[in-house]
């Protein structure tokens, strides 16, 4: 084995690209993009949150965000209003079609998340999830 094989750096870049074309294959057939669809989790989340806080939920700064909320708003997903009480914030909503998607999106990602991790036993998922999170930090 290589030295570069056994870098951390590099078995958590191909392990991502591997998740991330997995996914985004998914995706395409229904026009979005990984990013946009972790924008549209947060929003069913809660609905109506505001688009600083999905920045600070997903660790994205404003100029991509921006971008990315114009595109689902021109491509339909979800509608932008500014706050009635704070005219500084603007709140995301989900149009009818954001709504109605949600449980084949749903279903996509799961069946994304099996594909990647079917060959894991659930213990060895469970720690690699738990050892994400704990590099996330």
């Amino acid at each position: 084995m290589t030295q570069y094989e056994d870098c951390i750096i590099f078995l958590l870049a191909k392990a991502y690209q591997k998740a991330h074309a997995n996914f985004k294959g998914r995706l395409l057939t229904h026009g979005l993009t990984p990013v946009q669809h972790l924008i549209l989790e947060a929003v069913w989340e809660d609905e109506g949150i505001s688009a600083g806080d999905i920045g600070k939920k997903l660790v994205l700064d404003n100029a991509t965000l921006s971008g990315v909320l114009d595109r689902m708003a021109e491509r339909g997903w979800i509608f932008k209003a500014t706050d009635e009480s704070d005219k500084r914030f603007i709140r995301i909503y989900l149009t009818d079609k954001a709504k109605e998607m949600k449980p084949l999106l749903i279903e996509e990602r799961k069946r994304a998340n099996e594909e990647i991790l079917g060959g894991l036993t659930l213990e060895e998922k469970v720690v690699l999830k738990r050892l994400l999170r704990d590099i996330q930090h």
